[in-house]
């Protein structure tokens, strides 16, 4: 059975008691290396940077990306009543999703493998304002 105490909530986990919101696109059919370097571009960045930089990038990955950024601020501004305009990605981690292993013919009646990788993106998303403040209280200390 599962006890909900011994284990915090995804929420309490990725944002504890701060404003904010996540998003997660789980079983993303791309290589999580691929997806990695499309994340690393937008962490940090404002929602709408983010989004617009997402918009435009060449990788196929950016779309899924887009989309999760997306529904993280939709999140926020519905559950959490905060505005896009105040938002920035504080988190964003691509994590190995399940892999499809398939096989490939060979010569000699011999087969070798193909890995189909999966991946799950996990977009973080606060107001601005928390950002400066742990800064601050970091400095402080």
């Amino acid at each position: 059975m599962s006890n909900n105490e011994s284990r915090p909530s995804r929420r309490a986990a990725l944002l504890g008691d701060r404003p904010g919101s996540y998003a997660i696109a789980r079983h993303v059919r791309m290589s999580p290396t691929k997806v990695r370097r499309v994340a690393d571009l937008v962490r940090g960045m404002g929602v709408n940077d983010a989004l617009v930089t997402l918009k435009f990038a060449p990788q196929a990955a950016s779309d899924p990306v887009y989309k999760v950024v997306a529904s993280a601020v939709a999140n926020a501004e519905n559950t959490e009543s905060l505005r896009a305009d105040d938002l920035h990605v504080s988190q964003i981690f691509v994590d190995e999703g399940v892999t499809l292993r398939r096989i490939r013919p060979r010569a000699k009646g011999s087969a070798s493998r193909i890995l189909k990788r999966a991946s799950h993106i996990t977009v973080v998303v606060e107001p601005k304002s928390n950002k400066s403040a742990a800064t601050e209280s970091k400095k402080g200390a």
